[in-house]
């Protein structure tokens, strides 16, 4: 893994700078933006493998950049940075499209680990070897990371995708949200952050769901887990 071009945007210099060494180190490209009018400008102009996001910001704020590349149906993994730690802070990103978040301060093998991980899971689904994946009347292109109902595209953010992919693979099998976490998130053994998988599922019951509250098709397999029904 070496050569991918990260956006860094902060409006600390000194952030910034930690992030630019530490991923330099790792023989990784940086550009850097100090606020988020800047930054949605250079996602205009262009194509990055991962982008690192301060939520707090002056001008423009980092959720309101999520909200713009999501909308703009720009899927780059987003890793968000904040000096909150409140879970409700942390769900809120992760609602918008963030694909992971780091509380500040953070040591800086944690954040490479973060970045790598994601990175290769994006790498990994964008050249995966089969291009179509069926299972009732939801399709997964594997090449073009797009999932469909009945032939309408459905607006899934990189992450939703890979969660509802890795369900339509296990067909009627019940994971854990443990499992589920563990496939999709995490490489390094972390404490399981549950309340994601929680998200996330209602999320993707939102956008597949005639009635979210009653699925038929995501299901909840009450004390272990979630099922996904063809």
């Amino acid at each position: 893994m070496a050569n991918e071009n990260i956006l860094v945007v902060d409006d600390e210099i000194a952030i910034r700078m930690a992030i630019r060494t530490a991923l330099r180190r790792e023989g990784m490209r940086v550009t850097e933006a100090p606020d988020g009018k800047e930054a949605l400008e250079l996602l205009h102009d262009q194509k990055f493998s991962l982008v690192i996001l301060d939520v707090m910001m002056t001008n423009v704020g980092g959720y309101e950049v999520l909200q713009h590349m999501r909308s703009a149906n720009d899927m780059t993994p987003v890793l968000m940075l904040s000096g909150k730690s409140d879970e409700n802070d942390q769900m809120m990103g992760l609602l918008y499209g963030a694909d992971s978040y780091i509380t500040k301060p953070f040591h800086t093998a944690l954040l490479i680990q973060n970045v790598k991980a994601l990175i290769r899971r994006s790498q990994i689904y964008a050249n995966a070897n089969t291009d179509q994946i069926s299972s009732g009347p939801f399709s997964v292109d594997t090449l073009k990371m797009e999932c469909q109902k009945n032939g309408e595209r459905l607006d899934f953010t990189g992450r939703e995708t890979m969660l509802f992919r890795f369900l339509m693979e296990h067909p009627g099998e019940v994971f854990t949200k443990e499992q589920l976490y563990r496939q999709i998130w995490d490489d390094s053994g972390a404490v399981v952050d549950e309340n994601t998988v929680t998200v996330y599922v209602k999320r993707i019951r939102s956008k597949i769901e005639e009635d979210p509250k009653n699925p038929v098709y995501l299901k909840t397999v009450r004390g272990v887990g979630y099922r996904f029904d063809q």
